[in-house]
């Protein structure tokens, strides 16, 4: 017996020490930082404690509310088109269609590739000169879209990438959901109706709702995250109009080696999650009384 609990010691200690050493203590050690004035490069020091200063900063400091305004745009945006897409597209695939393996291989390749992959795709694809985007929009007699110069043309660039990563993720979820109803609830509803919009809304919509509660709120809090795309698609530009708010914690932490700040500010990222998070799980203990 006493060797059966060894042997399971032995097998759990690589886990254990990887959560131990990439998870746990980087938690706590930046949480320590976010309290001091800790700055890294040619002036490095090791950092007096202050406080609550760096917290107290991020509620002056202009460029929060700069970088919020992206990160919103991107976050309501991201979310709302994911969903609705990824739903749309795993309800015309719920159906008997010719090569649906071949397509569905198909569409998920994206949520595969890396974002800075895809970012680096879209700079040829958004190329304003010589993309094929603007070559078919100039094809149909508009005039091409400033898609890296133009602010709000460079934030819907970093959008529909974004978009087109994440809806394969979407569109795997519901559709499991989807084809996990039993066909018998669409035979009885076949009695009534033969409206295919009814049945979604009174049998398909009703029964997948939690997967899509689900999948929202993991959007919401991977989307609160994105760095890759506006990084490698626009470099944060033009000016700052791109820049996330984990754009500018890599800029503060990665650029400009204020490491006290830029820990403070992932601290507050890392706090909103939770908010979010536990809002989410107690809405859904309380809707399906979940003791």
């Amino acid at each position: 017996m006493k060797s059966a609990n060894r042997a399971r010691l032995i097998f759990l200690l690589p886990g254990a020490l990887w959560v131990l050493c990439f998870t746990l203590f980087p938690l706590v050690y930046s949480l320590g930082l976010s309290f001091t004035d800790k700055r890294m490069g040619r002036r490095t020091r090791p950092g007096e404690f202050i406080g609550f200063q760096n917290y107290r900063d991020i509620f002056q400091d202009n460029r929060v509310a700069e970088v919020m305004e992206m990160t919103i745009f991107v976050i309501v945006g991201s979310v709302l088109l994911t969903v609705v897409l990824g739903t749309f597209i795993a309800w015309l695939f719920n159906h008997e269609i010719p090569g649906l393996r071949a397509f569905r291989s198909i569409l998920t390749l994206p949520i595969f590739a890396a974002p800075i992959a895809l970012g680096q795709l879209g700079m040829i694809l958004f190329n304003e000169q010589s993309g094929p985007i603007n070559h078919m929009i100039r094809g149909v007699g508009l005039d091409p879209v400033y898609w890296i110069t133009d602010p709000w043309s460079a934030r819907f660039a970093v959008l529909i990438v974004d978009v087109w990563q994440w809806t394969p993720f979407v569109f795997i979820i519901v559709l499991a959901a989807m084809q996990s109803i039993p066909n018998e609830l669409y035979e009885a509803a076949r009695l009534d109706t033969s409206s295919a919009w009814t049945m979604f809304r009174r049998i398909t919509f009703p029964m997948i709702t939690p997967a899509l509660g689900t999948v929202t709120m993991l959007r919401l809090v991977e989307t609160f995250k994105i760095l890759d795309i506006p990084y490698t698609l626009t470099g944060g530009g033009p000016g700052v109009s791109t820049q996330t708010y984990s754009y500018y914690i890599y800029l503060e932490g990665l650029r400009f080696f204020d490491m006290g700040y830029a820990s403070a500010l992932a601290y507050l990222l890392v706090i909103t999650a939770i908010i979010i998070s536990s809002i989410f799980f107690w809405r859904v203990r309380h809707r399906y009384d979940i003791e």
